[in-house]
């Protein structure tokens, strides 16, 4: 087995994580070149390369893989750089994209504008034809009127097709005949058809996965190519795999012709990480702390929820991916975001961010605006001449300038009190993310651990765990690459869904077989393919349910992949009630269950599951301590390198630990060790 590398593109740093054949783990960070993010990926490798002393290509040769995880599809999609792309939907209905679903965050707020759907009513094109809920066509495609949208399109110079016709899901005839006409009219344009992207029930999650996959193909497919391309002409001759939005991994050629799929590609591997080095905990709450972003999720039991109401920025207010994805809750939130003070003199910090470039002011590369980071400095969070492990030092006149300008001169407070009170306001927004996705679900944060991930975590995973209430901070020693680290750990992975009606009183354990054959099938061709050579393979089986008369289904897992008796539908019954008290805190047990929809998921391990070491570092001349601001004043406080604790070392604070990726807070009153593992536990006084 050769080398095996993971890399995270951020806003602000990209991550690589290598697992060497002996299982031990390297890492290294790199800032983001926003203008080429290739150019990111290469460059952490070449860090990498030259870290081990070894010529770029000869080191890049080595490699059997590559997992990559990026936000290209994400931030295509918010800038607005996507295809022009056209929506064929059927004749009567061609206002799905701007109707949605209804809901606004504030129903009596008329001062925020009705958003715009995601393909404009002038590219917007009714199909003639029907078909009905039971399959059954009540209307025959009029190709004819097809061909001549087509030729419209081409008039327009559209870039790419969406289309999604009502209840392709069941019988998918209608938008077959469409996509042969596409390829006839208008050759070499890509077009997504919504029945194979996302067979869902829901229409307008449908139509906008299904216009968000066609709007990102030339793009990603471009991106994946050229990813592909330029690590090849570099000396690398692996495999090249792409994080998914679903927390597991996909080949790259795959993930150009579904590129929806990556919209939530590289926050998604932060909780797989987490579960790896959070053992047995019963709940973990995850945040990953980066330059630009505050990404937070849920591990429960071992398993990692997912979502389909994935909203691209506020609720309602934006576009919905209408796919499955790994529920994770962004805001802009991270090392890199702007302080800054209103006209009515009150502080804020982020969403804006001050990014890879130019950077906080105390990068020196431009950047006049205070940051986290520019207050972290002042506060004696971070080594002015540690930086990256000493790769780069930071200016702390230029941070005190910043500040002082910008926000203690408004605030009238003085220069340490600005730099806390910035520190103190990112921490609350943090928690409020963290609320909620655990507070307004049911979960008890009390109860929880917080994996602290993120090369910006340290700053703050104390105070966070203390303000929630949390008893224990996880910082696993590669919490500075926590996805890209769990990227390493991630599944070749599939989805396959079928849409198919059934009541638990009146179950048709048939039909609903015959529909589980058909994405057995699906599955196992998947792991003859993709999937072959795997070490390992799983499939979970999942039922989308609801009581009679709701109007949203929740996911329950299947204990078998067939229903062979009354009882095994019992037992999907019963499961159902049991996850919706656990949702809702309310079932109704003596209730029937409807079942609308069953999916299937092959997931097949291509390497270890274990997270590995990073590998020995020598101790060095001891730390000098310095003087760091914690809430209840100034301390003198011991620092350690993280790379040199040995295993069950304890420290107390108020100290600092830091490691060439990240500086971790050990307020005073708290304790801390090392495992097994390489993680440090800090066990957190309320």
């Amino acid at each position: 087995m050769r080398l095996r590398f993971a890399v995270d593109t951020g806003g602000t740093f990209t991550d690589l994580v290598v697992a060497a054949p002996d299982g031990s783990r390297s890492m290294h960070k790199v800032a983001t070149t926003p203008a080429d993010p290739i150019g990111g990926v290469i460059g952490s490798l070449r860090a990498a390369a030259a870290a081990e002393g070894q010529p770029f290509a000869g080191y890049l040769a080595r490699g059997d893989m590559l997992v990559h995880g990026t936000t290209h599809a994400i931030n295509a999609i918010v800038t607005g750089n996507t295809a022009r792309t056209a929506f064929l939907t059927t004749q009567g209905h061609p206002d799905i994209l701007v109707f949605r679903e209804g809901g606004r965050m504030e129903p009596f707020n008329f001062t925020v504008e009705y958003p715009e759907p995601y393909v404009p009513k002038a590219l917007t094109f009714e199909v003639p034809g029907r078909i009905m809920v039971d399959g059954s066509e009540r209307t025959a495609l009029d190709e004819a009127a097809v061909v001549a949208i087509l030729h419209r399109l081409a008039e327009a110079k559209v870039e790419a097709v969406a289309v999604c016709l009502l209840w392709s899901i069941v019988n998918p005839a209608h938008e077959l005949a469409v996509g042969a006409l596409i390829e006839q009219h208008l050759p070499g344009v890509p077009y997504t058809l919504s029945h194979r992207v996302n067979p869902s029930i829901r229409e307008f999650r449908r139509a906008a996965s299904t216009c968000m996959d066609a709007s990102l193909k030339p793009i990603m497919g471009a991106y994946m190519r050229n990813l592909e391309g330029r690590l090849r002409a570099e000396g690398f001759a692996g495999r090249v795999l792409v994080v998914t939005s679903q927390g597991g991994v996909m080949d790259a050629s795959h993930a150009a012709e579904m590129p929806v799929h990556l919209i939530n590609s590289g926050p998604s591997m932060a909780p797989v990480a987490a579960r790896a080095y959070g053992g047995t905990e019963e709940t973990l709450i995850v945040g990953d702390t980066g330059g630009t972003t505050f990404d937070v999720s849920v591990v429960r039991r071992g398993r990692i929820p997912r979502t389909r109401e994935t909203w691209l920025g506020q609720r309602f207010r934006s576009h919905m991916t209408g796919m499955p994805s790994v529920d994770v809750r962004s805001i802009g939130a991270g090392g890199g975001s702007i302080a800054w003070v209103d006209a009515g003199g009150l502080l804020h910090v982020g969403p804006r961010s001050a990014g890879a470039v130019p950077g906080p002011a105390c990068y020196g590369r431009g950047g006049t605006m205070p940051t986290v980071t520019d207050a972290a400095l002042l506060l004696g969070f971070i080594d002015a001449e540690f930086f990256l492990g000493g790769r780069m030092h930071l200016d702390r006149d230029a941070a005190a300038g910043a500040i002082e300008r910008e926000v203690a001169s408004k605030l009238g407070c003085s220069l340490d009190d600005a730099a806390t009170a910035i520190l103190d306001l990112a921490t609350e927004h943090m928690v409020q993310a963290i609320f909620d996705i655990t507070v307004n679900q049911g979960i008890d944060p009390t109860g929880a651990s917080f994996v602290a991930g993120g090369g910006a975590a340290g700053l703050n995973c104390v105070a966070i765990a203390r303000r929630l209430g949390c008893r224990q901070v996880i910082v696993p020693e590669t919490g500075a690459g926590l996805a890209a680290a769990g990227a390493l750990l991630s599944e070749l992975s599939a989805h396959f869904q079928a849409m198919r009606y059934a009541l638990s009183t009146a179950f048709d354990r048939d039909a609903i077989n015959g529909v589980l054959d058909r994405l057995d099938a699906q599955c196992r061709d998947f792991a003859a393919g993709p999937g072959a050579g795997a070490q390992h393979s799983s499939v979970d089986w999942v039922a989308e349910a609801r009581y009679p008369d709701q109007a949203w289904e929740i996911e329950v897992p299947l204990r078998t992949p067939r229903f062979a008796a009354e009882a095994d539908v019992a037992a999907l019954t019963a499961d159902f009630h049991a996850a919706h008290q656990d949702v809702f805190a309310v079932s109704d047990p003596h209730s029937a269950v409807e079942a609308v929809g069953w999916s299937a998921e092959i997931r097949c391990r291509v390497a270890s599951a274990e997270p590995g070491r990073l590998a020995a570092v020598d101790a060095g001349a001891a730390l000098k301590p310095r003087r760091v601001r914690f809430a209840d004043g100034w301390h003198e406080a011991a620092v350690h390198r993280f790379e040199t604790l040995a295993d069950g070392a304890v420290i107390f604070g108020p100290a600092m630990v830091e490691s060439g990726f990240t500086s971790i807070v050990l307020d005073p009153g708290t304790r801390a060790v090392r495992d097994n593992m390489g993680s440090l536990l800090i066990e957190v006084s309320l």
